[in-house]
């Protein structure tokens, strides 16, 4: 049976990020491993960004009412994200979107509040981040695996 096996990361949204990232950083000795200059979204990790890419992702655009951006699981193995993603679609959990980061392959869905939740296990590719491009999660591991960038 497909499990979890920690916590890999939490996305919240900021309303000032420079200020945000100087805390996390500065404060807590968090690094920044990643960062969107488009969006103004920071990834930042304690650890080495291969070893995880990021714990704590920030977005900008915090509203009343809206904090949690994504609460993410970690798994240990790509067999249990398509378990989980076959569990998903049989017990009619809304799914928002299965995709590969290059560095992970995860299925997004919702909570019964509607909270944004992934899965994902860790590939051991080292990608710039933010990237996501659609997976066919009931395809082969070996096909999963040669498209994840």
């Amino acid at each position: 049976m497909a499990a979890v096996t920690s916590l890999g990361h939490v996305g919240l949204y900021v309303r000032d990020i420079e200020r945000s990232k100087a805390f996390y950083r500065d404060i807590l000795g968090l690094k920044i491993s990643d960062e969107n200059p488009k969006t103004g979204s920071t990834f930042m990790t304690a650890k080495s960004r291969l070893e995880e890419h990021h714990e704590l992702l920030l977005v900008p655009g915090r509203e009343d009412g809206k904090v949690v951006q994504q609460i993410s699981f970690r798994c240990a193995s790509l067999a249990d994200v398509k378990e989980f993603y076959r569990m998903f679609l049989e017990h009619n959990v809304p799914i928002v979107r299965t995709v590969s980061h290059g560095n992970a392959v995860g299925v997004y869905f919702k909570d019964p509040d509607d909270n944004q939740v992934e899965v994902y296990w860790q590939t051991g590719v080292d990608w710039p981040q933010p990237f996501g491009k659609p997976v066919d999660l009931t395809a082969s591991d070996e096909e999963i695996i040669a498209n994840l960038t």
